[in-house]
């Protein structure tokens, strides 16, 4: 069909029927109604959404804490369901240093009890890979009914599965109670940053979602504490009464997550706004906030956002969506590559530098302590100085150290060296959680978009446990006796891919401190580059 307009110029040519011209024709009246329809919605409250939008831009640290401290508590709750999976993560860690452990289930090897590299290593992955089905489940399931709920069934599932592993009396069996108890594991971290950034105001984003990196380092205390007691016990007991410790956690927690408020934003997204009202309520003084003003700042930023699709992995990867999952998912996967390995594996990395079994579990846990420590200042400059500059000075630190842990152990056997070599280890462990760990909770909460947010942090988290499985097999066999026996020799590889992380980060990490959910979505939109995001300025009054 042909058509001549207005002005005459050249007719329009139509490679198709009248149906399909009259069907392109009224879907594009659809979406421009639809358009309109949005657009007129976000003119009803803007006002208030603009209100509410300064206020917290206006707030400081301190003030927000007054203004929303039950906000506070309830992401200290939902934080603490990362101690479960830091506890069984360094607790497979340390049980293949554990004497007892090794007795009934390892070979001899030169005189000494020996987990197997191959052993070793399916017994770190194994709760990994059981992770990593969970954070796929974790998306669709948390959209579907909510953080609370989601969370809650996680919680149920894992006081089911520690009884697995408690009663598990072979290599295999440890294997797949591992990997079931990763499944709620994967629930919990891909649900935990996304809630604690939702529910609390602009200033308090960064230290909620650090929380995270602080009880990672609290299981890790808890585990090794447990294991340096029982560290001299030669019967089972050495190893079944820090299993059956799990179950301290579970019930509590869903106690206290079932009191909990829903987030807000995921209420808003719904279209509960008196539900969206009142969670606000709960997590705020209402004679310091305005109710009303906060939902409408929600609802400008998911009606921005809207569509009429529902949300799917797939729009994860494409527009601008695509480079908002690429951050996540690198600033993830990154963690494995800049020295959390050699954190994770603490204990067993001071027993190959040389120093005993006893010091090595005791500088396990002083390098715990001093996470929490370290965790606690993060919060600070990471609040103001920014993600960005915390991220890739600490990368670049780490390279530097992990370079010269190479160097240390490259320089012969003598007690100095290990000497060296155990306290870089320790700096390195410590001075992750200053830097590079703790800012990455905070860019993950973030980046990506609220509608699409559930879906994010599970394939997120999904690109940790990708990258972490592999490096694990690796990791282990490169500090084996049994293995490549690098002890810290390890350094030169950690460094190499520290290096490489760095550089990624400098080119594509974008600065997000002071910056509004609106705002983001709009740099994000606008394309502007990563290095100009800091200067950028964004009218309060704009949409897109």
């Amino acid at each position: 069909m042909s058509s001549t307009n207005v002005e005459g110029e050249k007719p329009a040519v139509h490679n198709g029927s009248d149906a399909d011209v009259k069907v392109e024709r009224v879907v594009s009246q659809e979406e421009h109604a639809y358009d309109l329809d949005t657009r007129a919605k976000v003119s009803d409250y803007k006002a208030d959404a603009i209100d509410a939008e300064n206020a917290e831009h206006n707030m400081g640290v301190l003030e927000a804490v007054r203004a929303y401290p039950m906000a506070t508590f309830w992401a200290f709750v939902m934080s603490f369901t990362i101690i479960m999976e830091s506890y069984d993560v360094f607790l497979c860690n340390n049980f293949v240093a554990l004497p007892a452990f090794r007795e009934k289930y390892g070979v001899m090897h030169e005189g000494n009890w020996y987990i197997t590299t191959s052993w070793q290593s399916a017994l770190q992955v194994s709760g990994q890979l059981g992770a990593l089905i969970g954070v796929f489940l974790a998306g669709p399931l948390t959209s579907w009914i909510g953080y609370r709920w989601a969370t809650l069934a996680g919680l149920m599932f894992l006081n089911g599965f520690i009884f697995l592993f408690y009663f598990a009396n072979s290599l295999p069996l440890i294997f797949v109670s591992q990997l079931l108890e990763g499944l709620p594991w994967g629930i919990f971290i891909a649900n935990a940053p996304a809630y604690c950034s939702e529910i609390v105001p602009l200033p308090l984003r960064a230290p909620a979602t650090q929380m995270l990196q602080m009880f990672w380092a609290i299981g890790s205390i808890i585990v090794g504490a447990v294991t340096y007691v029982y560290n001299p016990v030669r019967n089972e007991s050495a190893f079944k009464i820090p299993i059956a410790l799990q179950w301290i956690f579970p019930t509590p927690l869903a106690i206290l997550i079932f009191l909990a408020p829903e987030s807000p934003w995921w209420l808003v997204r719904k279209g509960r706004l008196e539900e969206a009202a009142n969670a606000v309520g709960r997590l705020g003084r209402r004679s310091r906030l305005n109710v009303n003003e906060t939902v409408a700042m929600m609802r400008r930023v998911v009606e921005l956002e809207k569509t009429e699709k529902e949300p799917n992995h797939l729009e994860l990867f494409k527009g601008t969506d695509l480079y908002r999952t690429l951050i996540v998912c690198g600033v993830y996967a990154a963690q494995n590559l800049t020295g959390n390995l050699i954190a994770n594996q603490a204990v067993f990395f001071f027993e190959q530098a040389g120093v005993s079994t006893n010091t090595a579990f005791a500088l396990g846990l002083v390098v715990s302590g001093l996470q929490i420590v370290f965790v606690m200042l993060s919060w600070i400059l990471t609040s103001y100085l920014g993600r960005r500059t915390i991220y890739l000075w600490g990368s670049a630190f780490n390279v530097v150290l992990l370079i010269a842990l190479g160097v240390a152990a490259s320089v012969g056997m003598s007690v100095a060296a290990s000497n060296a070599q155990a306290s870089l280890g320790l700096i390195i462990s410590v001075l992750f959680t200053l830097g590079p760990a703790p800012a990455s909770w905070v860019i993950i909460g973030e980046t990506s978009s609220i509608r699409l947010r559930p879906l994010t942090t599970g394939v997120g988290r999904a690109s940790y446990y990708l990258v972490e499985i592999p490096l694990i097999f690796l990791s282990s066999w490169l500090l084996n006796p049994t293995g490549g026996n690098l002890g810290g020799k390890c350094g030169y590889v950690w460094g190499g891919t520290g290096l490489f992380c760095f550089v990624v980060a400098y080119f594509w990490l974008p600065e997000m401190r002071g910056r509004s959910y609106r705002e983001i979505d709009i740099l994000f939109r606008r394309k502007v580059p990563a290095r100009q995001w800091k200067k950028t300025v964004i009218d309060v009054h704009d949409d897109e």
